[in-house]
Protein backbone atom coordinates (compact mmCIF):
# COMPACT_ATOMS: atom_id res chain seq x y z
CA UNK A 1 0.00 0.00 0.00
CA UNK A 2 5.77 0.36 -4.14
CA UNK A 3 5.85 2.70 -1.34
CA UNK A 4 4.54 5.97 -0.72
CA UNK A 5 6.19 6.03 2.35
CA UNK A 6 7.61 3.02 1.59
CA UNK A 7 4.78 2.03 -0.49
CA UNK A 8 6.28 -1.04 -0.22
CA UNK A 9 2.96 -1.58 1.29
CA UNK A 10 1.68 -2.06 -2.14
CA UNK A 11 -2.05 -1.92 -1.50
CA UNK A 12 -2.49 -1.33 -5.16
CA UNK A 13 -4.06 -0.99 -8.39
CA UNK A 14 -0.58 -0.92 -9.93
CA UNK A 15 2.82 -1.75 -8.39
CA UNK A 16 5.02 1.29 -7.75
CA UNK A 17 8.79 1.37 -8.03
CA UNK A 18 10.32 3.12 -5.04
CA UNK A 19 13.44 4.21 -6.91
CA UNK A 20 11.46 5.78 -9.74
CA UNK A 21 9.22 7.54 -7.25
CA UNK A 22 12.22 9.01 -5.46
CA UNK A 23 13.50 10.51 -8.72
CA UNK A 24 10.09 11.88 -9.68
CA UNK A 25 9.48 13.28 -6.20
CA UNK A 26 12.79 15.13 -6.39
CA UNK A 27 11.82 16.58 -9.78
CA UNK A 28 8.41 17.74 -8.55
CA UNK A 29 9.98 19.28 -5.46
CA UNK A 30 12.40 21.22 -7.64
CA UNK A 31 9.59 22.41 -9.93
CA UNK A 32 7.47 23.44 -6.98
CA UNK A 33 10.38 25.30 -5.38
CA UNK A 34 10.90 27.13 -8.66
CA UNK A 35 7.23 28.11 -8.76
CA UNK A 36 6.48 25.89 -11.75
CA UNK A 37 3.85 23.68 -10.12
CA UNK A 38 0.30 23.50 -11.38
CA UNK A 39 -2.95 24.08 -9.52
CA UNK A 40 -3.51 26.07 -6.35
CA UNK A 41 -1.10 28.79 -5.32
CA UNK A 42 -0.49 29.51 -1.69
CA UNK A 43 2.16 31.05 0.54
CA UNK A 44 4.87 28.68 1.73
CA UNK A 45 4.18 29.40 5.41
CA UNK A 46 1.60 27.35 7.31
CA UNK A 47 -1.59 29.34 7.68
CA UNK A 48 -2.94 30.01 11.15
CA UNK A 49 -6.46 29.03 12.19
CA UNK A 50 -7.56 32.69 11.83
CA UNK A 51 -6.02 32.92 8.36
CA UNK A 52 -7.74 29.72 7.24
CA UNK A 53 -11.09 30.95 8.54
CA UNK A 54 -10.55 34.38 6.99
CA UNK A 55 -9.85 32.97 3.54
CA UNK A 56 -12.65 30.42 4.06
CA UNK A 57 -11.05 27.26 2.68
CA UNK A 58 -8.43 24.52 3.00
CA UNK A 59 -6.51 23.24 -0.04
CA UNK A 60 -5.94 19.49 -0.24
CA UNK A 61 -4.40 17.13 -2.79
CA UNK A 62 -5.62 13.59 -3.43
CA UNK A 63 -4.12 10.86 -5.61
CA UNK A 64 -5.93 9.75 -8.74
CA UNK A 65 -4.98 6.05 -8.99
CA UNK A 66 -4.43 4.07 -5.79
CA UNK A 67 -7.28 1.64 -5.20
CA UNK A 68 -9.00 1.16 -2.82
CA UNK A 69 -7.90 4.42 -1.16
CA UNK A 70 -8.47 6.90 -3.96
CA UNK A 71 -9.17 6.59 -7.66
CA UNK A 72 -11.36 8.04 -10.39
CA UNK A 73 -14.30 5.97 -11.63
CA UNK A 74 -16.32 7.28 -14.61
CA UNK A 75 -14.84 10.73 -14.03
CA UNK A 76 -15.82 10.80 -10.36
CA UNK A 77 -13.29 10.62 -7.48
CA UNK A 78 -14.05 7.69 -5.20
CA UNK A 79 -12.38 5.30 -2.77
CA UNK A 80 -11.89 5.29 0.99
CA UNK A 81 -10.09 8.64 1.31
CA UNK A 82 -12.53 10.46 -0.95
CA UNK A 83 -15.54 9.11 0.94
CA UNK A 84 -13.90 9.97 4.27
CA UNK A 85 -13.21 13.49 2.98
CA UNK A 86 -16.87 13.83 1.99
CA UNK A 87 -17.82 13.08 5.63
CA UNK A 88 -15.23 15.56 6.89
CA UNK A 89 -16.49 18.34 4.59
CA UNK A 90 -19.93 18.17 6.17
CA UNK A 91 -18.51 19.06 9.59
CA UNK A 92 -15.78 21.56 8.73
CA UNK A 93 -16.30 25.32 9.30
CA UNK A 94 -14.55 26.10 5.99
CA UNK A 95 -14.71 24.96 2.37
CA UNK A 96 -12.32 22.25 1.08
CA UNK A 97 -10.72 22.87 -2.30
CA UNK A 98 -9.49 19.54 -3.59
CA UNK A 99 -7.13 18.78 -6.44
CA UNK A 100 -6.99 15.24 -7.87
CA UNK A 101 -3.52 14.49 -9.20
CA UNK A 102 -0.80 11.81 -9.54
CA UNK A 103 1.05 10.80 -6.37
CA UNK A 104 4.50 12.30 -7.18
CA UNK A 105 3.35 15.93 -6.82
CA UNK A 106 1.39 15.58 -3.59
CA UNK A 107 3.94 15.54 -0.76
CA UNK A 108 6.23 18.11 -2.42
CA UNK A 109 3.16 20.34 -2.79
CA UNK A 110 2.50 20.07 0.95
CA UNK A 111 6.10 20.82 1.92
CA UNK A 112 6.18 23.97 -0.24
CA UNK A 113 2.84 25.23 1.08
CA UNK A 114 0.98 24.76 -2.18
CA UNK A 115 -1.52 22.52 -0.35
CA UNK A 116 -2.53 22.55 3.29
CA UNK A 117 -2.87 18.78 3.43
CA UNK A 118 -2.26 15.52 1.56
CA UNK A 119 -5.61 13.72 1.72
CA UNK A 120 -4.22 10.45 0.47
CA UNK A 121 -2.90 7.17 1.84
CA UNK A 122 0.41 8.25 3.36
CA UNK A 123 2.21 5.52 5.27
CA UNK A 124 3.67 7.00 8.47
CA UNK A 125 7.39 6.36 8.94
CA UNK A 126 10.02 7.85 11.27
CA UNK A 127 11.68 9.50 8.26
CA UNK A 128 8.47 11.24 7.19
CA UNK A 129 7.86 12.51 10.69
CA UNK A 130 10.87 14.78 10.20
CA UNK A 131 8.99 16.65 7.46
CA UNK A 132 5.29 16.11 8.14
CA UNK A 133 2.76 15.97 10.94
CA UNK A 134 -0.06 13.46 10.60
CA UNK A 135 -3.72 13.29 11.40
CA UNK A 136 -5.07 10.61 13.67
CA UNK A 137 -4.61 7.39 11.68
CA UNK A 138 -7.26 6.43 9.16
CA UNK A 139 -6.15 2.82 8.58
CA UNK A 140 -3.88 0.22 10.15
CA UNK A 141 -1.62 -1.70 7.79
CA UNK A 142 -0.21 -4.97 9.12
CA UNK A 143 1.51 -7.87 7.36
CA UNK A 144 -0.35 -11.20 7.41
CA UNK A 145 0.04 -14.42 5.46
CA UNK A 146 -2.53 -16.22 3.32
CA UNK A 147 -2.65 -19.87 2.36
CA UNK A 148 -4.56 -22.04 -0.03
CA UNK A 149 -7.80 -23.36 1.41
CA UNK A 150 -7.27 -26.70 3.13
CA UNK A 151 -3.62 -25.95 3.97
CA UNK A 152 -2.03 -27.59 7.00
CA UNK A 153 -0.68 -24.16 8.03
CA UNK A 154 -2.82 -23.02 10.97
CA UNK A 155 -0.40 -20.67 12.76
CA UNK A 156 2.79 -18.74 12.16
CA UNK A 157 4.83 -21.57 13.65
CA UNK A 158 3.58 -23.84 10.87
CA UNK A 159 5.56 -21.76 8.34
CA UNK A 160 8.70 -23.62 9.47
CA UNK A 161 9.92 -25.67 6.52
CA UNK A 162 7.52 -24.01 4.08
CA UNK A 163 7.98 -21.90 0.93
CA UNK A 164 6.57 -18.38 1.27
CA UNK A 165 6.33 -15.56 -1.28
CA UNK A 166 6.33 -11.75 -1.03
CA UNK A 167 6.97 -8.77 -3.31
CA UNK A 168 10.56 -7.73 -3.93
CA UNK A 169 11.59 -4.60 -2.03
CA UNK A 170 8.37 -4.43 -0.03
CA UNK A 171 7.74 -3.80 3.64
CA UNK A 172 5.95 -7.13 3.70
CA UNK A 173 9.10 -8.90 2.51
CA UNK A 174 11.05 -7.20 5.31
CA UNK A 175 8.43 -8.32 7.84
CA UNK A 176 8.57 -11.87 6.47
CA UNK A 177 12.37 -12.01 6.78
CA UNK A 178 12.19 -10.67 10.33
CA UNK A 179 9.56 -13.27 11.21
CA UNK A 180 11.80 -15.98 9.74
CA UNK A 181 14.55 -14.91 12.15
CA UNK A 182 12.07 -15.16 15.04
CA UNK A 183 11.13 -18.68 13.96
CA UNK A 184 14.79 -19.72 13.84
CA UNK A 185 15.34 -18.46 17.39
CA UNK A 186 12.24 -20.24 18.57
CA UNK A 187 12.80 -23.53 16.73
CA UNK A 188 16.50 -24.18 17.13
CA UNK A 189 17.60 -22.67 13.84
CA UNK A 190 14.70 -23.99 11.78
CA UNK A 191 12.75 -21.39 9.88
CA UNK A 192 11.07 -20.86 6.56
CA UNK A 193 12.49 -23.23 3.95
CA UNK A 194 12.57 -20.62 1.17
CA UNK A 195 11.42 -17.04 0.70
CA UNK A 196 10.54 -16.39 -2.94
CA UNK A 197 10.50 -12.77 -4.17
CA UNK A 198 8.08 -11.60 -6.86
CA UNK A 199 7.86 -8.45 -8.97
CA UNK A 200 4.09 -8.36 -8.46
CA UNK A 201 1.58 -10.02 -6.17
CA UNK A 202 -0.64 -11.52 -8.91
CA UNK A 203 2.31 -13.77 -9.80
CA UNK A 204 2.68 -14.83 -6.18
CA UNK A 205 -1.04 -15.55 -5.84
CA UNK A 206 -0.93 -17.62 -9.01
CA UNK A 207 1.92 -19.74 -7.61
CA UNK A 208 0.09 -20.11 -4.30
CA UNK A 209 -3.00 -21.29 -6.14
CA UNK A 210 -1.13 -23.99 -8.10
CA UNK A 211 0.90 -25.16 -5.11
CA UNK A 212 4.34 -23.71 -5.88
CA UNK A 213 4.06 -21.68 -2.67
CA UNK A 214 2.73 -22.67 0.73
CA UNK A 215 1.86 -19.09 1.74
CA UNK A 216 2.08 -15.45 0.63
CA UNK A 217 2.85 -12.48 2.91
CA UNK A 218 1.05 -9.20 2.20
CA UNK A 219 -0.98 -6.58 4.05
CA UNK A 220 -4.21 -7.66 5.70
CA UNK A 221 -6.05 -5.17 3.48
CA UNK A 222 -4.68 -6.67 0.27
CA UNK A 223 -5.21 -10.25 1.38
CA UNK A 224 -8.80 -9.51 2.38
CA UNK A 225 -9.32 -8.15 -1.12
CA UNK A 226 -7.82 -11.31 -2.63
CA UNK A 227 -9.97 -13.59 -0.49
CA UNK A 228 -13.10 -11.58 -1.27
CA UNK A 229 -12.58 -12.27 -4.99
CA UNK A 230 -11.49 -15.91 -4.52
CA UNK A 231 -13.08 -17.19 -1.29
CA UNK A 232 -13.07 -20.80 -2.45
CA UNK A 233 -9.31 -20.77 -3.05
CA UNK A 234 -7.56 -18.73 -0.35
CA UNK A 235 -7.84 -18.12 3.40
CA UNK A 236 -6.32 -15.48 5.68
CA UNK A 237 -3.68 -16.63 8.15
CA UNK A 238 -2.18 -14.81 11.12
CA UNK A 239 -0.26 -11.58 11.70
CA UNK A 240 3.47 -11.58 10.91
CA UNK A 241 4.47 -7.93 11.45
CA UNK A 242 3.77 -5.05 13.78
CA UNK A 243 1.08 -2.51 12.88
CA UNK A 244 1.98 0.57 10.90
CA UNK A 245 -0.47 3.35 10.15
CA UNK A 246 -1.78 5.35 7.22
CA UNK A 247 -2.87 8.97 7.72
CA UNK A 248 -3.27 12.34 6.01
CA UNK A 249 -0.27 14.67 6.15
CA UNK A 250 0.41 18.37 6.70
CA UNK A 251 3.66 20.30 6.60
CA UNK A 252 5.43 19.96 9.94
CA UNK A 253 4.20 22.66 12.30
CA UNK A 254 0.93 23.31 10.46
CA UNK A 255 -1.06 22.79 13.65
CA UNK A 256 -4.05 24.88 12.53
CA UNK A 257 -5.02 22.68 9.58
CA UNK A 258 -4.15 19.54 11.56
CA UNK A 259 -6.35 20.44 14.53
CA UNK A 260 -9.23 21.46 12.28
CA UNK A 261 -9.24 18.10 10.45
CA UNK A 262 -8.48 16.03 13.55
CA UNK A 263 -11.46 17.46 15.42
CA UNK A 264 -13.73 16.01 12.74
CA UNK A 265 -11.85 12.71 12.41
CA UNK A 266 -12.09 12.15 16.17
CA UNK A 267 -15.85 12.65 15.91
CA UNK A 268 -16.02 10.14 13.04
CA UNK A 269 -14.08 7.60 15.11
CA UNK A 270 -16.34 8.18 18.12
CA UNK A 271 -19.51 7.79 16.06
CA UNK A 272 -18.17 4.66 14.36
CA UNK A 273 -18.55 6.14 10.87
CA UNK A 274 -14.82 5.77 10.18
CA UNK A 275 -14.91 2.08 11.08
CA UNK A 276 -17.99 1.49 8.93
CA UNK A 277 -16.14 3.05 6.01
CA UNK A 278 -13.11 0.81 6.68
CA UNK A 279 -15.30 -2.29 6.57
CA UNK A 280 -16.80 -1.11 3.29
CA UNK A 281 -13.47 -0.60 1.54
CA UNK A 282 -11.08 -3.01 3.32
CA UNK A 283 -13.25 -5.76 4.75
CA UNK A 284 -11.99 -5.05 8.28
CA UNK A 285 -12.15 -2.27 10.87
CA UNK A 286 -9.26 -1.00 12.98
CA UNK A 287 -10.76 0.26 16.21
CA UNK A 288 -7.60 -0.18 18.31
CA UNK A 289 -5.59 2.43 16.37
CA UNK A 290 -3.86 5.05 18.57
CA UNK A 291 -5.32 8.56 18.74
CA UNK A 292 -2.02 10.17 17.71
CA UNK A 293 1.00 8.93 15.75
CA UNK A 294 3.16 12.09 15.73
Amino acid sequence: MPSRIYRVNALPAKPRAAARRAVVLTLFAALAAAGLGLGFTQPAHAASADEIKARGYLTVATEDDFKPFEFVDDGKPTGYDNEMLALVKKKLPVEVRQQIMPWPGILPGVTTGKYDMAVTAVLVTPERKNTFDFTTPLVESTTYYATKKGSSIKSGDDLVGKVVGAQTGSAMLADLKAYDEELKKKHGGQGIKQIVEYQSYPEAYQDLGVGRLDAVANTQINLNSLIKTRPDTFVLGQKLGQPVYIAWAVKKGNSAALQMINAVLFDLRKSGEMYQMQKKWFGASFESMPQSIN
